[in-house]
């Protein structure tokens, strides 16, 4: 499988910090389970395999442990965190408020720079989905999520976001397999993603509850197993 095609970033800010490419890498291996729920990990391991600073790394997972997917025990090491299907649906009850927040003000505040990546999103997740390429999609959700965040241009909102988007991603990929339906996913992604490149705040919301109801069923069916 080929990695997922680079968006065009006019937008973009400086390079990221060596603590930011600490956490992108380190999320992603939580989020695709590469590190799975329960494994120990240190500093020391996590710097040798990144080949970054234990600095940078020691911030990572600072962050990551605000955000629950990682447990600091002094002196033991840091785990990664399990996974909770009830706390999953607290979550998505208030994902549902914040992010139907967000992406009307994103379809609102977009700039034509970004809303060209949505459409370029839309397309690239439809694809992926079609051809039920599980790590592609949820590469282009980041890219999504981060786009959403960019372009509502709400700093509460963020904060609150990326409280949750970590562990989203990472109990769908540990259950889409069995639970999901991966093109119908893709495709509630996509027409939210088109929603904001078109403006249409109202559309852009009714996407998001849409997705938000497909998860739901999806969360409880892991439950219901």
């Amino acid at each position: 499988m080929n990695g997922p095609n680079p968006l065009p970033s006019p937008d973009a800010s400086a390079e990221q910090t060596l603590a930011d490419q600490a956490y992108s890498q380190i999320e992603e291996r939580i989020a695709t389970l590469s590190l799975r729920p329960g494994q120990i990990v240190s500093e020391n391991g996590l710097s040798k395999l990144l080949g970054l600073g234990r600095t940078p790394v020691r911030e990572a997972l600072q962050q990551l442990s605000r955000e629950g997917l990682v447990v600091i025990m002094p002196k033991l090491g840091i785990m990664v965190s399990e996974i909770d299907v009830r706390k999953q649906l607290r979550l998505l009850e208030v994902r549902r408020e914040v992010e139907r927040l967000l992406v009307g003000a994103a379809a609102k505040n977009a700039t034509p720079a970004q809303r060209t990546q949505f459409g370029l999103l839309a397309d690239l997740m439809t694809t992926a989905g079609k051809a039920n390429e599980g790590v592609e999609f949820l590469a282009y959700d980041r890219q999504f999520n981060k786009l959403l965040l960019d372009s509502a241009n709400n700093e509460y909102g963020t904060s609150t976001m990326k409280l949750m988007y970590g562990l989203s991603r990472r109990f769908w990929y540990a259950h889409y397999q069995r639970f999901a339906n991966l093109a119908q996913t893709a495709s509630l992604h996509a027409d939210i993603a088109t929603a904001i490149a078109a403006g249409n705040v109202e559309a852009a919301r009714d996407g998001l509850d849409n997705l938000i109801d497909n998860v739901e069923m999806f969360t409880r069916a892991t439950l219901e197993a």
